[in-house]
Parts: structure tokens; C-alpha cells; sequence
């Protein structure tokens, strides 16, 4: 009888059966509903109803009285210095045309294109929505960019050299926030990075082991106004941390007799801290708002959205400033704040402060 040929093959290797990994993945990188949160609409909007800001996802902030002091109207034109997740840029677009254009910038090489694309992808072509990867600090080169590309057929406003409407919301995005790979939070462990644009300067790690100690104390002082600063900067500077998580233990080890709630929020103020000093905001802020009259058309309308008192206080002298020497016609008395109801759905607004100035011209 001829030998059967299959039991003369070798057997292949047995392979063992892919573990199920469970419904809920720990890994940020697995966690498909926040990559792609418009296929799972119905379970953000479901967190989003119990009060949370779901993973991976921006809601933008004060949307509402932004477009009450801005009041974009067809054919002008608006610069988003901080496009984000382009939330506000979408509310603003539709309101400009036809006939108007929206500028954005953003500094953040990894959520730039996916903004633009996110955008693109509602009909927003580049004849009327264009990007440029740069921080607020950019905005005169951006405009005059942007002006110097034109033809005389293009349609623009014969002498207009600026935008009509600036919004800039100076707060870091929930994309950067929940993505363990920026280092900006300790809500999962991640390198402590904290760059807005990875592709330049110095982590915070890197900052943290080179800075002395009464360097850092000035500069949790004057960046998140932290009571435990001298503390803190006796036993953070000069040492070697790696990752968020790391840093987290030892600013909670540094005051042991803190409860939780006041060891999250000491966290909170020191990570807030090294992420302004890391990207330098106060100097990039002071250098747009210098430069923010001269990028308006007369009767141009700004807003601005700050998260802390350093913000804050800048934006309100130079505002009160220019109202002084004539350079506004009106600004905010007062700040504009997220409602009970915002802050209830969109817990990351509690800290918002929005101001406006006009300035002065015809609108």
C-alpha cells in the first residue's frame, strides 16, 4: 500500500491561541474610540453628558461668546492663531462666507495636518481655509505671507494687509493632554516631554535636570503661582526624571502631609509651570500682543482665551494699554467665563477667561 503522503509532511509548529485582551485596552495607542471619535459618536457623546471630556477628543470653549464679540461677517477675513482641533475655526467659517477667508496657525507638527484634513473634509477648499505651522508669535510673517501670495485677481480688499477678526485660545488641546506620548499630564505614564512642537527645544526632563534651584523657584512662582515653590525647587532641580508619572511621585513625596486634592492640584501647578517655561508662552505672548494692532484691520476685533493669572494679566494691561493710547476703541471691562452649564459638560473650561478689544476704525 502506498504510504499516505500527508503523515509523511512535517507538522506545522503549534501556535498558540491570541489571548483575548478584554473590551476596555490600558495601552492610549489601542484605544480606537479616541482616535477616532466621529466613528464612536454616540459613546462621546455619551461621556460627554455625564460631565467628562471624552479621550482624544476638544470641545471648544466659550464658542458662543466668542462669535458674540468676534460677530464675523461675509467676506472678511479671520486668523485662528491656535487651531487646535479647529473647533472654533468651524464655527467661525460658515459665517465668513462667501467671500471670507480663515487663517490657522498652530505650532504642533502632530496635530496640524490632522486639523487641516478634519477641516478639508467639511468642503473647506484652500481658496478659503489655509494652515501655517507656527505659534501666535509668527502672526505679522504669516499675514504678510499670505497677502504677498495674492494675485491682484483674488478678489481681496484693495488695501487690507490684516485680518478683520484674531482669536487665539491659549490653552493646551485635550489631544495633547490625553496623549501619553507629549508628556503633558500624568493621566497615563509618558515621557516628560511637554513640547508643543517635539521637533524643537529642550523637554522638561532635559530643563529640570540642568535648572538651580532658585531658578525653579522663581519659576513655579511666576508661572503657576505656587505657595510651595522654594520647597519644590530644593528638591526637583538639578535631578534626572523621565517620565510624568516619575515627577508626579516626587513633587507628592516632596509634601507628604498634603491631602490628595492638594497634592493633585500641587502637581497640576508644576506641570503647568515647566510646560510654559519649556515652550516659552510668556515671551511668545508679550510678542503678540506687542505686535496684535498692528495685524488688525481698523474696527478689527480680537479674543483672547487665557487659562491662568500670567496669561491673564497680560493680556488685560495690554489691552488696557492700547485703550489708553488710542489704539482700541473698546475692550472687556471684565472677563467672560464658561457658564455652570459649560463647565459641567466640558470640565476643562472651569479656568477659561475670555477678553476682547476692537480697535479703533471703522468696522
Amino acid at each position: 500500500m502506498a504510504e499516505d503522503e500527508s503523515s509523511a509532511l512535517p507538522s506545522a509548529p503549534h501556535q498558540r491561541r491570541v489571548r483575548y485582551s478584554g473590551k476596555n485596552p490600558r495601552r492610549f495607542e489601542d484605544k480606537y474610540k479616541e482616535h477616532n471619535p466621529e466613528r464612536y459618536a454616540g459613546t462621546v457623546a455619551k461621556v460627554a453628558a455625564s460631565g467628562k471630556t471624552p479621550a482624544g477628543t476638544h470641545r471648544p470653549i466659550l464658542v458662543a461668546e466668542i462669535l458674540e464679540v468676534l460677530a464675523p461677517q461675509l467676506g472678511e477675513i479671520a486668523v485662528d492663531c491656535t487651531l487646535g482641533f479647529g473647533g472654533h475655526a468651524r464655527e467661525i467659517l460658515p459665517r465668513l462666507l462667501p467671500g471670507g477667508k480663515l487663517i490657522g496657525l498652530d505650532q504642533d507638527p502632530i496635530q496640524l495636518p490632522k486639523s487641516e484634513a478634519r477641516l478639508r473634509a467639511l468642503g473647506y477648499g484652500s481658496e478659503v481655509f489655509t494652515t501655517h505651522r507656527s505659534n501666535f508669535a509668527g502672526l505679522p510673517r504669516v499675514l504678510a505671507l499670505h497677502f504677498s501670495s495674492l494675485a491682484p485677481s483674488d478678489g481681496e480688499r484693495v488695501g487690507v494687509r490684516g485680518a478683520d477678526l484674531i482669536l487665539a485660545d491659549l490653552g493646551v488641546s485635550s489631544m495633547q493632554l490625553d496623549d501619553p506620548s507629549r508628556g503633558f499630564s500624568t493621566k497615563f505614564e509618558g515621557p516628560l516631554d511637554m513640547r508643543m512642537n517635539p521637533q524643537r527645544g529642550e523637554s522638561a526632563g532635559v530643563l529640570l535636570a540642568r535648572i538651580k534651584p532658585a531658578a525653579l523657584g522663581n519659576l513655579l512662582e511666576e508661572n503657576a503661582d505656587e505657595p510651595e515653590a522654594a520647597r519644590l525647587a530644593a528638591t526637583l532641580a538639578g535631578k534626572s526624571f523621565t517620565t510624568t508619572q516619575e515627577l508626579a511621585r516626587a513633587i507628592r513625596a516632596t509634601l507628604p502631609n498634603q491631602r490628595k486634592e492638594e497634592a493633585d492640584l500641587t502637581v497640576r501647578r508644576v506641570f503647568q509651570a515647566l510646560r510654559i517655561a519649556v515652550n516659552d508662552e510668556f515671551s511668545a505672548l508679550e510678542t503678540f500682543l506687542r505686535n496684535l494692532p498692528s495685524c488688525l484691520n481698523p474696527g478689527g476685533r480680537v479674543a483672547i482665551l487665557t487659562f491662568h493669572s500670567g496669561e491673564d494679566r497680560r493680556v488685560k494691561k495690554a489691552f488696557e494699554a492700547g485703550l489708553r493710547e488710542g489704539v482700541y476703541a473698546d475692550i472687556a471691562q471684565e472677563v467672560i467665563r464658561p457658564t455652570p452649564a459649560e463647565r459641567y459638560t466640558n470640565p476643562r473650561s472651569a479656568p477659561a477667561k475670555l477678553r476682547w478689544a476692537r480697535k479703533r476704525g471703522d468696522p
